[in-house]
């Protein structure tokens, strides 16, 4: 698993070292983004969150998996649940900080080529249904990508793309709002110990959920 942090995000960066006050909030940042994962239907569960930083200059680090195994293909469903999850981390500083941070540059930007990729590349709308807008060239060599469709076609995308983002922020933020006791119980356990397993994120999440279980089965009997 630190192979992979390693060649995904680079090496720990232990001469790097976070004041309590960023500490907190990466901590926070990051498991936003793994709530809102693992809260969807279709997004892949958490596997790892950490807030070592890395030599790529990340704070923190979160990585998720697909429970099925290979997972090539995606749903329009299953993207505009990456795209909330992208958006998990800046909502997670908000709700909590009232206030917004740099750290979800690289997010902002994955999201946002995801949203137009929707749009462009795999005909996920029912504005331009299946024609391509856009061209993939020197695919292995880069990939640049270049718009076939007129200036005021663009302009109709872009502020899609606006649109679906937005939309996915929203989402993002109203499942950590209902799930803020969990937030801060996950955000705690992260600042404390740095890293947490998949596993463990998962026993700490589903505890609220037995107690409602028990809560509402003594409700019943009563």
């Amino acid at each position: 698993q630190e192979a992979v942090d390693t060649i995904l995000a680079g090496a720990q960066k232990k001469n790097k070292i976070l004041n309590n006050k960023e500490k907190c909030i990466v901590s926070y940042h990051e498991v936003g983004h793994a709530l809102v994962a693992a809260l969807q239907t279709n997004s892949a569960p958490v596997q790892k969150l950490t807030i070592v930083p890395r030599t790529s200059g990340a704070l923190g680090v979160h990585h998720s998996r697909w429970e099925d195994g290979d997972h090539t293909l995606m749903t329009k469903e299953e993207i505009l649940n990456k795209i909330a999850t992208l958006t998990g981390g800046r909502a997670a500083e908000e709700l909590i900080f009232h206030s917004i941070t740099t750290g979800a540059s690289n997010d902002i930007e994955q999201a946002t080529k995801l949203a137009r990729a929707m749009l462009t590349q795999f005909g996920m709308s029912d504005e331009f249904d299946m024609v391509a807008m856009e061209t993939i060239q020197n695919q292995y060599l880069g990939g640049d990508a270049s718009l076939t469709c007129s200036p005021e076609t663009q302009t109709k995308i872009d502020a899609k793309v606006v649109e679906i983002v937005r939309e996915a922020h929203t989402k993002a933020l109203q499942i950590l709002k209902e799930n803020e006791t969990k937030l801060h119980e996950l955000a705690k356990y992260l600042y404390e110990n740095e890293t947490i397993t998949g596993e463990e994120f998962m026993q700490i999440l589903q505890a609220k959920k037995l107690v409602c279980e028990e809560n509402a089965s003594e409700d019943t009997t009563v």
